[in-house]
């Protein structure tokens, strides 16, 4: 029987940060314009005033202090708030292409491998930047490599999907490795004008080398002993923008025309389904709470990791237990999860348990158990 291992992982970090100080600042100069242009209709009832927004606020909201992004300016320009991201010629590697391959280099590097060793590459992410050709496919170009691509969104959850799509590769026998990647550029679809949500995302791309157990060393990476995906439609998480938009002009403009959330709602729903996920997945393969050394669980909100995390080991978990990276990258998407696997995986021992979660819009939840060899 064919075993697949997670052999290495990467990460692209881009350069730029933005504190929630410098967020807040941007934010509240729009808030005051927005209301001075708006005075005599905010007077009469016709249109509600906007309220400043602050950085307690959003610390305690979520857990968040700063994020990454690919560009900060246009963003804490209060008559712009979105990023300046130049759109570039068909000749020229898009940006989640570029940072796909830094990303992926890494992982390979630290799996001890070559372009030559994968034979696919599974772009899973929230927002592609576009429909076709796949941007898998122009990775696939990038680095070199013989075989397939695709691309596949299943929003925050993405990275898990896509685990489980390379293991079922490897494990039948369609590719010897497979390259997951999950370029976020989440500031592009961020609506920086919404106090209950300016605050949320940040931008990075992570990448996993998954192969088969034969072609790894002795003692090297992480076997994978299960995924399991659950999804279950809700519209508390949405993003309504896609091709149809021209097609009916009346809609131009609207605000779910972005990322859109009942957050309540989806603290409420999603936190009891994603520890019952997990905690079921571990039951099948005849583990227990107790087992797992390490939860890497999708960066989203601090209050709701902490939830989680109590919900499935019966208590508090501590920073090692659960650890955190949503301080410094914010919510990151499908990336999340991944940040904090390879981040917060050096210090484990041959035969440590862990699991991998990611959950989201849809809701579609992804779990990934683990096991350092």
């Amino acid at each position: 029987m064919i075993k697949a291992v997670i052999s290495g992982t990467g990460l692209y970090t881009p350069p730029a940060t933005i504190t929630n100080d410098e967020l807040v600042q941007a934010f509240n100069q729009y808030v005051e314009l927005f209301n001075n242009e708006h005075a005599e209709a905010i007077e009469r009832g016709d249109v509600d005033a906007l309220q400043p927004s602050s950085s307690e606020f959003i610390e305690k909201a979520s857990g968040i202090k700063r994020r990454h992004v690919i560009d900060r300016d246009g963003i804490l320009d209060p008559t712009r708030m979105k990023p300046y991201i130049p759109e570039r010629s068909n000749g020229e590697p898009s940006v989640q292409c570029e940072m796909a391959v830094a990303a992926a280099r890494e992982a390979l590097e630290q799996a001890g491998k070559t372009a030559a060793d994968v034979e696919a590459v599974i772009v899973a992410c929230s927002n592609l930047q576009r429909p076709y050709p796949a941007v898998a496919i122009e990775v696939q170009a990038a680095l070199g490599i013989e075989g397939f691509a695709y691309d596949m969104n299943v929003a925050c959850s993405s990275a898990t999907f896509g685990l489980q799509a390379a293991v079922n590769s490897v494990e039948n026998g369609a590719a010897r490795s497979v390259l997951v990647i999950s370029p976020e550029i989440c500031s592009a679809h961020l609506n920086f004008r919404d106090r209950d949500s300016h605050f949320i995302f940040g931008d990075a791309c992570t990448a996993i080398l998954v192969e088969r157990e034969e072609a790894t060393q002795p003692g090297q990476g992480f076997e994978i002993l299960g995924t399991r995906l659950k999804t279950q439609f809700s519209n508390n998480i949405r993003n309504n923008f896609g091709f149809l938009n021209r097609a009916d002009e009346a809609g131009v403009g609207k605000p779910d025309k972005l990322f859109i959330q009942q957050g309540r709602k989806v603290f409420k729903e999603v936190s009891p389904l994603v520890a019952q996920t997990i905690q079921e997945h571990l039951e099948s393969l005849s583990l227990a709470p107790a087992d797992l050394k390490r939860m890497w669980l999708h960066q989203a909100n601090l209050n709701m990791n902490h939830l989680i995390a109590k919900k499935v080991l019966g208590r508090e978990a501590d920073a090692e237990e659960a650890p955190v990276i949503l301080d410094e990258y914010a919510n990151t998407s499908s990336a999340g999860s991944v940040i904090a696997f390879h981040k917060h995986q050096d210090d484990l021992k041959s035969g440590d348990l862990g699991v991998i979660c990611s959950f989201g819009a849809g809701y579609s939840i992804g779990s990934v158990v683990v096991r350092h060899r």
